[in-house]
């Protein structure tokens, strides 16, 4: 598993390179901040489709994990996403914000759903998940991207391609295009209709974020590819410039700059080359998908979520699959993995997220594969069966 270290940042989490060093240690300050309780409240939002099956697994995991290192976790399952859509009629209720708001930390399925996409934009799913990133400060979204030697063959690119490949997207999650204003729909001149969009960024949202990445990059390899398209837009030659600015703030750490649509070909063409990417909230979105895929699965990859202070919101980046919800067939170990980064970021109990990452290790040691990452060779199972074989690995550790 890629090793991960810690920030200023309350919740953020630093990643270093797999094998490149000493396990991550939380602060000083998080010490003293989490050494005086071993109890958290943890807000549970499975959302739709395969997002509460995967949370589920997830929860006997965190539970399992955390009672191996004495800590005792509380959970409050809250709607979210079309779920509440149908139960409260609002995609994220005052009360599920404000529950997460007073927890601990935030562990998320999945939201969305075909059932629900002809709605009214306020009453999409995914405007839930945008109103609950804005809600709690969420600004920056590390999503890891690592080959594992047990998987290299089911990524889709050659093996001497993706082996080795390691790759964290920090991707800016608050502003750009998905929360610009104006926005809405519109009529031109000719009386056509028109839909508008608008992609704008200040000065701190870009500073706030480059300094995440560059801190990023410093505790990995040392190298920090800007993305934008500052070829065309005005919003990306702002970003370039500022990113450059803060770049001084970091003399040791190379940075480069790329267009999106080169990243996105060189991503597939040589993603060794790559070792973090900073960029902005729509092309974060999607290249850290297109790199979830060089893995072999989106299934396999978490993510979190986290601002300045409060709780931080820990996330697969899957999406909730509604083709094969409820029959058992999700990948859990995205969740799995989301709920270590949990552990380990959210809540700085280190000891606890490494249990899970070694049960996860030692359960794909031992063949077991749900479909998405399937081979011939390996052993075939579901949801839960990969659950419990993770369980199984955990509990036998001393």
């Amino acid at each position: 598993m890629t090793q991960l270290q810690a920030t200023p940042l309350r919740t953020l989490a630093l990643s270093g390179r797999r094998g490149a060093g000493a396990a991550a240690r939380p602060t000083a300050a998080s010490v003293r901040c989490y050494a005086a309780a071993r109890s958290y409240s943890i807000t549970l939002l499975p959302g739709d489709g395969i997002g509460p099956e995967v949370v589920a697994v997830a929860k006997d995991v965190l539970s399992a994990a955390g009672s191996k290192e004495g800590v005792e976790l509380r959970y409050k399952e809250m709607l979210m996403g079309g779920a509440a859509l149908d139960a409260a009629g609002v995609p994220l209720p005052d009360e599920t914000l404000a529950a997460a708001r007073a927890s601990d930390a935030i562990l998320l399925g999945a939201i969305g759903g075909y059932k629900w996409d002809n709605n009214e934009k306020h009453l999409k799913p995914e405007t839930g998940l945008l109103n609950i990133r804005a809600g709690l400060g969420v600004f920056a979204n590390l999503r890891p991207a690592t080959v594992l030697p047990q998987l290299v063959d089911a990524s889709t690119l050659k093996r001497e391609v993706a082996e080795g490949v390691d790759i964290m997207v920090v991707r800016e999650l608050t502003g750009g295009i998905y929360f610009g204003k104006p926005r809405g729909f519109g009529t031109n001149d000719k009386g056509e209709e028109t839909g508008f969009n608008t992609e704008i960024y200040s000065v701190a949202e870009i500073d706030r974020i480059a300094r995440v990445a560059f801190e990023v990059a410093r505790k990995r390899g040392g190298k920090l590819c800007s993305v934008d398209k500052a070829n065309v837009l005005e919003a990306s030659m702002l970003w370039r410039k500022r990113v450059t600015a803060i770049a001084s703030e970091f003399p040791d750490v190379e940075l480069s700059h790329m267009y999106v649509d080169n990243a996105a070909m060189q991503l597939v063409r040589n993603p060794k080359q790559f070792d973090t990417i900073v960029t902005n909230n729509i092309f974060g979105d999607i290249l850290s998908d297109e790199a979830s895929m060089i893995t072999g699965s989106i299934g396999m990859l978490p993510s979190a979520s986290v601002g300045e202070s409060g709780p931080g919101l820990f996330e697969p980046i899957h999406g909730s699959a509604p083709d094969i919800a409820g029959q058992d067939k999700a990948n859990p170990l995205a969740t799995i993995l989301s709920a270590a980064m949990l552990l380990k970021y959210g809540l700085g109990v280190e000891s606890a997220a490494k249990r899970i990452e070694v049960a996860v290790t030692e359960t794909l040691d031992n063949g077991f594969r749900t479909g998405d990452i399937y081979s011939p060779g390996t052993t075939l199972v579901g949801c839960k069966r990969m659950g419990e074989e993770v369980l199984k690995a955990l509990e036998s550790q001393k």
